[in-house]
């Protein structure tokens, strides 16, 4: 996809879960292998670059974080991945947990959107923020590739976006799970391109 453009001022960089709980050792998942899978993808330095890119480049950032209050009131326990966010205690407000990792904190000009479902658009303002900003294009970065990545990016493609997933701006567990989502889950869904690439179609 050498001839890939994006028009910045339409393009939206969302960045999805990249908090402490979820990719960083010590976090609640820890056990999971994601922390070694987020670091062999590279993806917390892959997302930075990006993002000052995008930032540059005139383009919107949005960081979606998964947030659940102390004792997850509210939180339906109806999926297994809900109920191991409350058996872990994780992504809990104001904790260390919660908050996004090192290299990633939200920066001036950026939008910070909380949720509590897989999907970055259920029950979120997103929808809203991105037709106030006129954005067409949306390029996604984060983690659970499998999971919450592409659930933001089939609800994305469905409402009429043109979606890009970041090949190693995403992570999950292990490269099994990740060539799942990339290669079979979002294809004819999202174009998939290294950030590099991305970077090079908003030049």
């Amino acid at each position: 996809m050498a001839d890939r453009k994006l028009n910045a001022r339409k393009t939206a960089l969302i960045i999805q879960d990249l908090q402490n709980d979820v990719i960083i050792e010590g976090g609640a998942f820890a056990s999971s292998g994601a922390p070694a899978h987020a670091k062999k993808q590279n993806v917390v330095e892959n997302v930075k670059k990006l993002a000052a890119a995008v930032r540059k480049a005139g383009g919107l950032v949005i960081h979606i974080h998964y947030i659940v209050e102390p004792g997850a009131p509210g939180l339906k326990l109806n999926a297994p991945l809900f109920r191991g966010l409350a058996e872990s205690n994780a992504v809990v407000r104001g904790t260390w947990g919660a908050a996004p990792v090192e290299g990633l904190e939200p920066q001036k000009g950026d939008v910070v959107i909380e949720k509590m479902r897989m999907n970055g658009f259920h029950g979120t303002k997103l929808e809203t923020i991105l037709q106030g900003y006129g954005v067409d294009s949306l390029v996604i970065t984060g983690a659970w590739t499998n999971f919450s990545i592409e659930h933001t990016a089939r609800h994305g493609a469905d409402s009429g976006y043109d979606v890009v997933v970041a090949t190693d701006g995403t992570s999950t567990i292990n490269d099994e799970w990740q060539n799942a989502g990339i290669n079979y889950a979002l294809q004819n869904i999202a174009d998939r391109l290294s950030c590099e690439e991305i970077i090079r179609a908003l030049s």
